[in-house]
């Protein structure tokens, strides 16, 4: 064994470079589930950054979906996110070269089932769909990059109009009819999502200058046999309350995760007869159900049964799954090694379930957890780099006193370097 040589803090070799680091790497990004096959866009910088979706199905055989020249990304908010979705082996996503909507059937080349962008004149971008079976058309957020009519004013009842415009939109899923404009008016949209008899449609929106973690507003409608959307209800939000990844369980219930006390805790909506309505907290508790929405797509909890959630939660500046029973409000957490769980994308489908994660000591994953065994399955890690751990330090969370009598919270992480005395 080598002698442990003494020397100031910041002066210390380590046989980790930023090359060991990046080598053999790959960008792991949206997650999906279609029955037993698992979806994820990996982003490659070998091939120039693609991004490319990726299947894995049931035999452990890896698929790459999407050929050259097509990239799986969407300029959205320019922060993308959403950028595909899948349903029964037909996929469907924004390819990022020219922002069109293409539909992908197995063993057939991507086809567009949008329009082409007219060169100079601007282009639709497309986001955060949901696939409308009933009516076979996808529902997402559309993002006009057209010049604005000189005639054009705002209206200031609703949006500032400030920018490219958003709405939500419908769209034939073989591209033979016009798109179906569904909702407008608002600066943003986001997390159209339908209840599973394709009957309501809940949305997000909210207006200049809140980002989403300030302020948003939960809609939901009834669909007309025609497919527009009748009598539109406001659910919960404002401008001073923060609502995201609304949600309908197997029985057509609503949650979703507001930080009205504070805190981005788990919620769900009730409509009784008579038009009774009830917003029922479902587990108040000092911790983070959720994470601010800078992309699309983002989930951080999904649904075992009517009843029972599996949901990432972070407590004290470290993630936990954990299975969540709505009627007890009890919350059991998964024994796992990872401290930072769901990264945005936890999906879950019969008795398991499928999310990101990754510690200090491995790099961030594609994971299956067995839900009946609790056994955690590695599906794809983002770096083939093997880091000794006895290199890497392990972060501490800690607190300190503030301004004003409050409490700061920060991450400790101490020096660590077998080859070096501190």
């Amino acid at each position: 064994m080598a002698k442990r040589q003494t020397a100031p803090f910041g002066s210390w070799k380590s046989p980790i470079s930023s090359d060991l680091i990046v080598g053999e790497s790959v960008g792991l990004g949206q997650l999906a589930l279609d029955g037993a096959d698992i979806y994820w866009v990996e982003t490659r910088p070998s091939e120039e950054g693609r991004h490319v979706l990726v299947k894995r199905t049931p035999d452990g055989q890896f698929h790459d979906l999407t050929p050259r020249p097509f990239s799986v990304r969407t300029r959205v908010h320019e922060y993308g996110g959403g950028a595909f979705i899948v349903g029964d082996g037909v996929v469907y996503f924004s390819n990022f070269l020219d922002q069109r909507l293409y539909c992908q059937r197995p063993g057939n080349p991507p086809e567009p089932i949008t329009s082409m962008p007219i060169d100079g004149k601007g282009e639709y971008r497309y986001a955060d769909g949901v696939i409308d079976q009933r009516r076979n058309r996808i529902i997402c957020v559309r993002e006009d990059h057209f010049p604005a009519p000189s005639d054009v004013t705002s209206d200031a009842t609703s949006g500032s109009n400030l920018g490219p415009v958003n709405t939500l939109v419908g769209i034939d899923c073989r591209g033979q009819r016009d798109q179906e404009l569904l909702v407008s008016g608002n600066d943003f949209y986001s997390s159209p999502r339908l209840n599973p008899q394709g009957t309501l449609l809940a949305w997000l929106t909210w207006n200049h200058p809140n980002m989403p973690w300030d302020g948003t507003e939960l809609w939901v409608s009834e669909i007309a046999e025609d497919g527009s959307l009748v009598n539109l209800h406001w659910v919960a939000g404002g401008e001073h309350e923060s609502i995201v990844e609304p949600r309908w369980s197997p029985d057509g219930v609503l949650h979703f995760v507001s930080d009205q006390t504070g805190w981005w805790n788990l919620y769900r909506w009730h409509q009784e007869q008579g038009n009774q309505e009830q917003i029922e907290a479902l587990l108040p508790m000092e911790a983070e159900f959720s994470r601010p929405h800078w992309v699309f797509g983002s989930a951080t909890y999904g649904f075992q049964s009517a009843n029972r959630l599996i949901c990432a939660y972070n407590r004290l500046g470290a993630w936990h799954l954990a299975s969540l029973d709505t009627n007890t409000g009890h919350l059991a957490s998964f024994s796992t090694s990872y401290t930072e769980v769901g990264r945005g994308d936890l999906w879950v489908h019969g008795d398991r379930a499928v999310f990101q994660a990754g510690s200090p000591s491995e790099p961030v994953s594609v994971l299956e957890l067995d839900l009946t065994t609790g056994s955690v399955n590695l599906v794809r890690r983002s770096s083939s780099s093997e880091i000794d751990s006895a290199y890497l330090s392990v972060p501490e969370s800690i607190e300190f006193p503030t301004e004003g009598g409050k409490t700061a919270h920060a991450f400790l992480y101490r020096p660590k370097n077998p080859d070096y005395d501190p």
